[in-house]
C-alpha cells in the first residue's frame, strides 16, 4: 500500500511574483571587513527535504482557494531512493480548495547558487497536467522569481528551469515553486469540469548542465511600446521572458522577474526606473527610451515615454457632500453601480469604464494634493451608459435639481459634434422612461485651461417624462461625431 505522509503547512498570501519593494538602510563597512558568504547547497529534495523550512511547503493562502490538504511524501513511488514528493491537485469543487500550489523556502539565510545554471527535478503525473514551477519565490522581495508551465508525462521524466542570470543569486530563500489546477478531461478550457489528480517531484536540485544556450530574451513581449504619460504616472515593465535551448534541443520560455535586468534609460530627467521594473514619470516634459540587458543579452523591446506633465485634473467639487448623490468622483462616496459601461453588443463600439470600481478605471491622474485622480476614458465612442440597476439599487435623485458632469474632448471639436445626455427610468422593472438633454459645441468647447468642460444641468431641462426616483441609467450617446472623451465628477445635486 502506498504511504503518503501529510506534511505541516504554512500559509501565506498569494502576491504577485514580483510585488513587494523594500526601502533598506545602509551602514558603512570597514574597506577590510570580509562579505558575508552563503551556502552553495544544490540539493533541495532526495529523499528527504535539505536545508528547508520546518514547514517544508508553505502553501498559498486558502482564502483565495489553495487547498493545504494536498501535499505529502510518498515512500513507495519515487524517482531515486525511498521517498518522492506527492502533491494531489484538487478539482474545481473541493471544499477545501479548487487548487494546491506554494514554495519551498531555504531555512537559513539563503543560498549562493551563482555557480548553476538550472533548476532540475524528476517528475510524473497520473495525467498529461500542467503545473507553474519555479524558484525565486520567497514571500518576501520574491525578487528573483523565475517560473515556467511544464506539462506531466505518465512516466518519469526530468524537467528543467533555467536561471536566466546566476550570478545575481547570491543569497536567494526561495528554492522552489508550484502551483497545480484540476486536469482538463475534456480539452475545452478552464469551465469547472476538470478532474483531481496527482503527481509526484523527486531529486529537485540546482545543476550546472552547462548546455543551456538563450534564443531569445525580451521586455514587453518583445514590442517596442510608446507611451505618453503625465508627472507622477508609474508604469511597469511586462511581459519579460526568456527561451533557452537546453542540451536535449527543447526550447523552454521562462518568466523572468525584472531584477535580473539592468535597465538602460536615455533620459533619467523624464522618468526613472527601478529593479522592479517600475517607470516613474518625474520631468514636466521630454522623452525618454528605455531598453534592457539580461546578461550579456540585449532585449527584444522597449519602452519610449514622452512626459505630458502634470495631470489636468477636473475641477475640484465643493458642493456639500449631503446634497449630492455621486455615480463617479473621488471628491464623494459613490452610490453602488453596476457598470461604467454596459457594452451592449453587437451595436455599442464604446471602450473604456470597465467594471464597476470607481478606484479601477482607465486613467489614474494625481490631485495636487497627491491623492489619485481616478478618469473614465471613453474611447470609439458611439454610446455608453453607467447603470444603477438589476445588482444595484435604483437611484433616487427625486430630491435634487441638476446633473453635473465634468467632460474633457481629446480631439478637436467640430461644429456639428454633440453629446446627448440621455436618462432612464424603471430600468429592470419593465416600466421604463427616457429623457434627454443635448450639449452641442459650444457646450463642450467651453473649457477651463485644461480642456474641461463642467456642465450642470438642470434635471427639469431633461425631455420626456422621466421618473428622477428610480434612475437606471445615464447614456453619453455621440452617434461617433466625438469618440474620445474624459469624464469626472458625475453627480446628481440640490441646489
Amino acid at each position: 500500500m502506498t504511504q503518503i505522509k501529510q506534511i505541516q503547512t504554512k500559509v501565506f498570501c498569494l502576491l504577485g511574483l514580483v510585488a513587494i519593494s523594500l526601502l533598506g538602510c545602509e551602514r558603512d563597512l570597514p574597506a577590510d571587513a570580509p562579505l558575508a558568504t552563503f551556502p552553495n547547497t544544490a540539493d533541495i529534495f532526495t529523499d528527504t527535504p535539505v536545508g528547508l523550512t520546518d514547514e517544508f511547503f508553505e502553501s498559498f493562502d486558502p482564502a483565495i482557494g489553495a487547498n493545504t490538504s494536498g501535499f505529502g511524501t510518498d515512500d513507495v513511488i519515487a524517482y531515486e531512493g525511498t521517498s518522492s514528493i506527492r502533491i494531489d491537485v484538487p478539482s474545481p469543487t473541493d471544499p477545501d480548495g479548487n487548487f494546491i500550489g506554494g514554495i519551498f523556502r531555504d531555512r537559513g539565510e539563503g543560498r549562493n547558487l551563482t555557480q548553476y545554471d538550472a533548476l532540475t527535478f524528476w517528475a510524473k503525473g497520473t495525467v498529461n497536467g500542467t503545473v507553474e514551477v519555479g524558484f525565486g519565490t520567497d514571500f518576501e522581495l520574491n525578487r528573483f522569481a523565475t517560473t515556467r508551465s511544464i506539462e506531466m508525462t505518465t512516466g518519469w521524466k526530468k524537467y528543467v528551469v533555467p536561471i536566466p542570470e546566476a550570478s545575481k543569486l547570491v543569497q536567494e530563500r526561495g528554492m522552489f515553486l508550484f502551483a497545480a489546477g484540476g486536469f482538463d478531461i475534456q480539452g475545452d478550457g478552464p469551465n469547472g469540469n476538470e478532474v483531481a489528480w496527482t503527481f509526484w517531484i523527486d531529486e529537485l536540485r540546482f545543476e550546472t548542465l552547462g548546455t543551456n544556450l538563450v534564443v531569445n530574451t525580451e521586455i514587453f513581449n518583445g514590442q517596442d511600446v510608446v507611451v505618453q504619460a503625465f508627472t507622477g504616472s508609474n508604469i511597469a515593465v511586462t511581459g519579460l521572458a526568456q527561451t533557452v535551448n537546453l542540451g536535449t534541443g527543447e526550447n523552454v520560455s521562462i518568466n523572468v522577474a525584472p531584477a535580473y535586468f539592468n535597465f538602460i534609460n536615455s533620459n533619467p530627467s523624464v522618468a526613472t526606473i527601478d529593479e522592479l521594473g517600475m517607470v516613474s514619470v518625474v520631468g514636466s516634459s521630454g522623452t525618454t527610451n528605455i531598453t534592457a540587458i539580461l546578461g550579456n543579452t540585449q532585449a527584444n523591446g522597449s519602452l519610449e515615454v514622452t512626459s505630458n506633465g502634470q495631470f489636468p485634473s477636473a475641477p475640484i467639487p465643493t458642493r456639500a457632500s449631503e446634497n449630492v448623490i455621486s455615480l463617479f468622483s473621488d471628491a464623494y462616496l459613490n452610490v453602488p453601480v453596476r457598470h461604467y459601461n454596459g457594452f451592449f453588443e453587437p451595436f455599442q463600439t464604446t471602450q473604456g469604464g470597465a467594471g464597476a470600481d470607481p478606484n479601477n478605471v482607465d486613467i489614474q491622474g494625481t490631485l495636487p494634493d497627491g491623492s489619485v485622480d481616478n478618469i473614465i476614458n471613453y474611447t470609439q465612442l458611439n454610446f455608453v451608459s453607467i447603470g444603477t440597476y438589476e445588482t444595484v439599487q435604483l437611484v433616487d435623485a427625486s430630491s435634487a435639481t441638476h446633473l453635473h458632469i465634468d467632460i474633457n474632448v481629446r480631439e478637436t471639436i467640430d461644429p456639428s459634434d454633440f453629446i446627448r445626455l440621455e436618462l432612464e427610468s424603471g430600468t429592470f422593472t419593465g416600466s421604463t422612461a427616457n429623457g434627454s438633454f443635448l450639449l452641442n459645441a459650444a457646450a463642450l468647447s467651453n473649457v477651463n485651461s485644461d480642456g474641461w468642460a463642467s456642465i450642470d444641468v438642470p434635471l427639469a431641462s431633461f425631455s420626456g417624462s422621466v421618473d428622477f426616483s428610480n434612475l437606471g441609467q445615464l447614456f453619453f450617446i455621440s452617434d461617433a461625431t466625438i469618440s474620445d472623451i474624459w469624464v469626472d465628477n458625475i453627480y446628481y445635486y440640490n441646489e
